[in-house]
This record gives structure tokens, sequence and C-alpha cells, in this order.
């Protein structure tokens, strides 16, 4: 087994014990996307942008009373969006999850935002923001296999030079431990190389997920001049994701594969962690391998969490597709 094989569906779902929804509306150019866990896990948060927006992530500190979570929540709508995580706490309340207290059962839904109100979509929501809803619906439809590209929290999604998406990817290492990932690609900088079609994560591609361009040759004398938004539109901005895996971690052990994660941001977009960015990953340990990693393991894990991260990113670009009223172009329709 090569050290960077991808799951059977290079999904995050390949980490047992989660499923994945995605809901959006397309007027609204915007949506949500949700990560379900089959039982409460441990799970950790490291916000490296200078502009977040959050529900209940202080819970996730590892001082905190409570040790695991039920579900997490990335959506579009700016702090509209932070709505989202009720419709997803409704559904599993429903189904009788949550943190048990004085007999009562509270879902606890951990949420992150990013900005695309000003993408071209209709936001004109009235009094009530959608939100709530969409959340709600991506809770439903949640399961093992699910869309990438313009759909959920990525459907509204830009970055500097195209248009962003949700990614995911997954890698099994030797050790039988899975790690995976799920990103909504909204970022002030650029996933790709200069003016080229060349993305940033090409040293991490497996196959031809993204492509298979690989790196361009000669390498551009503008490689390292910083493209961002802010010479496009306004400030629509913030990459927010989750990474996964199926090793034991407690929190402490979930806040450090958060941390490795983020350097998977800095090798696909460039910049990153911009002063208006609310670049943010959650991180989350299943279990279910039984695998606890210590010392050398616990290098290779963060590691596969920075590959998988990068991959992810591009992959979510990649799958990006046109729609009505666009202002920027999806990867897929750069002149070749």
């Amino acid at each position: 087994m090569s050290w960077l094989s991808p799951g059977p569906r290079n999904l995050v779902t390949d980490v047992a014990g989660l499923s994945v929804g995605n809901a959006q509306d397309e007027r609204l150019k915007s949506g949500v996307t949700a990560l379900l866990l089959d039982r409460p896990c441990a799970a950790a948060v490291e916000i490296l942008g200078g502009a977040p927006g959050t529900r209940e992530t202080e819970l996730l500190a590892p001082d905190k009373l409570v040790s695991g979570i039920d579900a997490l929540v990335l959506s579009g709508g700016s702090a509209f969006g932070l709505d989202a995580a009720s419709g997803v706490q409704a559904h599993l309340r429903a189904a009788g999850r949550g943190f048990e207290v004085a007999g009562f059962r509270v879902p606890l839904v951990p949420a992150a935002i990013l900005f695309d109100l000003a993408n071209g979509g209709d936001k004109d929501w009235g009094l009530h923001a959608p939100y709530r809803e969409l959340g709600l619906a991506a809770a439903r439809a949640a399961s093992a296999d699910f869309a990438l590209g313009s759909v959920g929290a990525g459907t509204g999604a830009t970055t500097a030079v195209v248009k962003g998406g949700l990614g995911s990817a997954s890698v099994v290492l030797p050790s039988g431990v899975t790690v995976g990932a799920l990103v909504a690609v909204n970022a002030v900088g650029s996933p790709l190389v200069g003016l080229t079609r060349h993305f940033r994560a090409a040293p991490f591609e497996v196959g031809a997920e993204f492509g298979g361009l690989g790196l361009p040759v000669p390498w551009p004398a503008d490689a390292a001049t910083p493209r961002t938004k802010f010479t496009v539109s306004p400030r629509e901005n913030t990459t927010i994701a989750i990474v996964a895996t199926d090793a034991v971690l407690d929190k402490g052990g979930a806040k450090r594969l958060a941390v490795a994660a983020h350097d998977g941001f800095v090798h696909a977009l460039w910049p990153a962690h911009t002063d208006f960015d609310g670049d943010l990953v959650f991180a989350v340990a299943t279990g279910a391998s039984g695998m606890a990693p210590d010392g050398a393991d616990r290098v290779e894990l963060a590691a596969a969490a920075t590959g998988v991260m990068a991959r992810a990113i591009a992959r979510g670009v990649f799958a990006a597709t046109a729609a009505a009223g666009d202002r920027l172009p999806a990867w897929r329709d750069l002149p070749i």
C-alpha cells in the first residue's frame, strides 16, 4: 500500500463513523454542509484567520467539560449562516441525540461560516434567513457519498482568481489509520500558481484527482506574487474545514491534528490566514480504528492531515461548476 493511498471514496467519509450532507439554494448562491457523527466524538478547533465566525467552539477546548460532539456544520451566509447549526440540532434532537443534562438531551453542533453575501446571489430573504432550513435539509441528506464543487457550503464560494467550492479527500496510512478532510474553499488568496491553471497543491496530488497537471515548468516569475480578492471584488472570504481520523485521540490530540491540517492551507492557497479570512479547521477523532498513535505515528498522522487538506482544497476548486450570475470563472472553464 502506498503511503498516499486514498480510501475507497476519496472522501472524508472514508473515516468510519461519519456521514455528510449538502443543501443549497442556487438563487441564493449559498448553502450548508453538515458532518454528522454516529456517536459523540472528541473534537477540537484551530482558528488562524483574522475574521472568523463560529458557534460553540469554546466547548472544544481541552479543559472544558464536554468530551464529545454530535455534528459539525460549515455554512455560507456570514453570521446569518450560524442559524444552520440550529437546523442540524433539530434533526439530531428528533433522533434522540445529544448531551444529557437534567433529563434533557442537547445536541452539540459547533459551526463555522464563510462570507458569500456579495457573490451575486439574491440575499433579499426578508425577516428570516433560510439557513436553519438549509441546515435541516443538509442533515437529512447525510450519507457516505456526497457531491463536491458548487454544492453545500461551497455553492457560492470564490477565490482570488476562480470559483471556490466544497472539497474532500482521504488517505489510508500503512498503520491502517484513515485521515480525511472536508473543506469549503472561499479564500482571499489563490489556489493556483501565478496566472497558470496549475494547482499549488500539486505535489500532494494522488493520480489525477484535480487534473494531473503537476507544477508548471518553468516556474513562472509571478508565482510568488500575492493575488487576492481585493483586486476583484469586496471581502468574500474564509476557508473553513474539518479534518477527521479514525485514530484514538483526546481533545488535545485533536487540537494538534487541526494545527497540522492548517499547513494544508499554506500548501494550497497563497496567501492564507490573512486578516480578512476566518480560516478555521475543526478536528474530530472517531476512534473507530482502535489505534492510538504515539511517537513517530503522531508525526505521520500530522503529515497526513497536512497533505489531505491540501488535496481537498484543490479538489473543491477543481470540481466547481459555472452558474448564472457568477463573477468569476470555474477552474474547468479557464483557457488551456
